[in-house]
């Protein structure tokens, strides 16, 4: 005798009976997903310190860069203030955009550059391409967001278990068009000797200087010491950045 389709009606205390306890299921999966999940402090948890971070913008390169520096050490340790992050932040941004820095990073959807540096709308001025490579359209990008809307740091961030760079080092074989990406990263992989992690930094000191010394608008901006370049790597187990040196071998 074949199956019928149809559900049963087990009649409406039955029903009740299952959104209830489909309801608490969900509420402790909730609760469990929560207490694992680090919340923003809450004004009258934070410290002097940490409510400067929140209020005060920096004004000069270095404290901009400090600012970075302290808002992934906040990330890491989960004490994350997420700053400027409601509507009435992105009202007041609305009619004119003022970030402190720029960022030139990997379109990898594991890192969320905003999160990563506890920051928030309109803070960071962000151009993201599959290997952070500074090619024309990146480098114009970063140029209007450091001379015409004032960054005062330009920052270029990897991160670990780079598929570009991996790929590059490989020479996988790719469909349409994103063996492109290889020319750009390729001088990072010579000197790596077949280590991803070498190549990675390698790949960022690579590129920040391209940024650096290669662009006639930001290496002005450098040497008038209103703008600071820096690079690191953002380690996708622990969340930590650490910097590279740029002048290094």
């Amino acid at each position: 005798m074949p199956q019928s389709s149809q559900p049963l009606d087990l009649g409406p205390a039955a029903s009740r009976r299952g959104f209830l306890a489909h309801a608490a299921s969900l509420g402790a999966a909730a609760a469990i997903g929560t207490a694992f999940m680090p919340r923003p402090l809450a004004a009258e948890e934070l410290t002097s310190a940490e409510w400067d971070a929140v209020h005060r913008d920096p004004t000069t390169p270095a404290e901009a860069l400090k600012q970075l520096e302290d808002g992934n050490r906040r990330f890491v340790a989960g004490r994350p203030i997420a700053p400027h992050r409601d509507m009435a932040r992105l009202k007041a941004i609305a009619p004119r955009q003022s970030p402190f820095a720029a960022f030139l990073g990997c379109a990898d959807s594991r890192v969320p550059i905003e999160i990563v540096f506890d920051q928030g709308f309109g803070d960071v001025f962000v151009s993201r391409i599959a290997g952070n490579i500074a090619v024309a359209e990146q480098i114009a990008s970063l140029e209007f967001g450091t001379a015409v809307l004032g960054a005062k740091v330009l920052y270029v961030l990897g991160h670990s278990a780079c598929g570009a760079v991996s790929a590059t080092m490989n020479g996988t074989e790719v469909p349409g068009q994103i063996s492109a990406l290889y020319f750009h990263i390729r001088p990072a992989t010579r000197g790596a000797g077949g280590n991803l992690d070498k190549a990675i930094a390698a790949n960022v000191r690579e590129q920040a200087l391209r940024l650096r010394d290669g662009s006639t608008v930001i290496s002005k901006l450098v040497k008038e010491e209103k703008l600071i370049v820096a690079g690191g790597v953002y380690d996708l187990n622990t969340g930590a950045v650490t910097p590279v040196a740029l002048d290094a071998a």
